[in-house]
C-alpha cells in the first residue's frame, strides 16, 4: 500500500516516531520503505530497479 508499496507488517517495523502512524501517508510511507531497504539489502544503492 502507498507510494513505495509497503506491507502493514513492514510498516509496523519500520516506522518512525514522529511521523504519521499511517500507511498510507506519504512521507511515512516513504521512511518505513527506506528503512527497510537499507536495513534488508544494506543501503538504498543495493535494491534492484527497473532500469
Amino acid at each position: 500500500k502507498g507510494l513505495l508499496q509497503v506491507i502493514q507488517p513492514t510498516f509496523d517495523q519500520y516506522h518512525v516516531k514522529g511521523t504519521p502512524d499511517k500507511l498510507t501517508d506519504p512521507v511515512a510511507n516513504i521512511v518505513a520503505a527506506c528503512n527497510y531497504a537499507a536495513d534488508r539489502y544494506g543501503s538504498m544503492d543495493n535494491v534492484d530497479s527497473a532500469y
